[in-house]
């Protein structure tokens, strides 16, 4: 049995780092300020498509991401997982979009991309941490979706069996292809790069990217497709751009407040039960906690 995959993956700023220059003056994140990186729960989507692959070796894994031209970077981290490729959705119309932007353009891309059986993502990017990317794609395109997934337990031709970890228990559930799946952190952590895949696509890049390439790299990509990253604008996918981007995004920022903690006192206490019941009572006290 073959599958067809598709893994909506992010690249996400690194909220670890966050600064007083994290946000623009509009309200969108200052991507530009922050370290860049593959979103977590994504990779945790990417190792059950990796999982499902290797269960079913003719089955091939296209990852689809949507951002500025450094988002490649994305793209080449799946090929080095194992991944047989992927598309970056890239242009100016796109920025500033949020969750029902971003999940019409994903959606007009994955109609381009042609038939699946399974679309996989995380559950949600840390950046916006709302969750509703995955399920607004599977509902224009009209096909069922598992949320909270924590493992696959099964797959046939027809279907694919689901474990979801939900707040009070886990569930098992069943669903006709094609689906979209979104991934818990719970579910496995994704494998590192492979030395000999690291190898063969490291030189990987978009058409933008092989721009500034030397004379003797324009040569490899003739040579060897499998090296042209895939990218797509508007046009490629045949999106409105009335949909696209902020014009497309009805939520708005209104304000942004940076808040800034300091340590300005310290308390020092043993590891006693006493102690630690103290110190509770303190905090409820002043309404630190509680």
């Amino acid at each position: 049995m073959s599958l067809k995959m598709i893994v909506l993956a992010k690249q996400v700023p690194d909220t670890r780092n966050v600064g007083k220059d994290a946000m623009k003056a509009d309200g969108t994140v200052n991507r530009a300020a922050l370290p860049a990186i593959f979103n977590p729960e994504d990779l945790n989507a990417l190792e059950q498509a990796l999982q499902l692959k290797e269960n079913n070796p003719d089955s091939t894994i296209q990852l689809l991401t949507m951002g500025p031209p450094r988002a490649a970077d994305i793209i080449r981290e799946g090929l080095f997982r194992g991944a047989d490729g992927g598309v970056l959705l890239t242009d100016r119309a796109f920025a500033g979009a949020d969750t029902l932007a971003t999940s019409y353009a994903l959606a007009c891309a994955v109609k381009k991309m042609g038939d699946f059986d399974i679309i996989l993502g995380g559950r949600q990017a840390i950046d916006g941490d709302t969750a509703q990317v995955g399920p607004q794609v599977a509902e224009k395109l009209g096909i069922a979706q598992i949320t909270y997934a924590e493992e696959i337990i099964d797959v046939t031709d027809k279907d694919i069996t689901v474990k979801r970890r939900l707040e009070r228990g886990i569930e098992i559930v069943k669903a006709k292809f094609p689906v979209l799946i979104t991934v818990n952190g719970t579910a496995d952590d994704c494998r590192p790069r492979n030395a000999k895949l690291l190898q063969r696509f490291k030189h990987a890049r978009t058409a933008s990217e092989q721009v500034n390439a030397g004379e003797d790299y324009l040569s490899l990509y003739n040579e060897r497709p499998e090296l042209n990253l895939n990218e797509w604008s508007t046009k490629d996918v045949d999106a409105n751009l009335n949909d696209c981007g902020l014009s497309g995004s009805p939520t708005k920022v209104k304000k942004i407040e940076n808040v800034i903690f300091q340590a300005k006192e310290s308390k020092k206490m043993g590891s006693s039960d006493a102690e630690i019941e103290d110190l509770i009572v303190e905090l409820i006290t002043n309404h630190t906690i509680g």
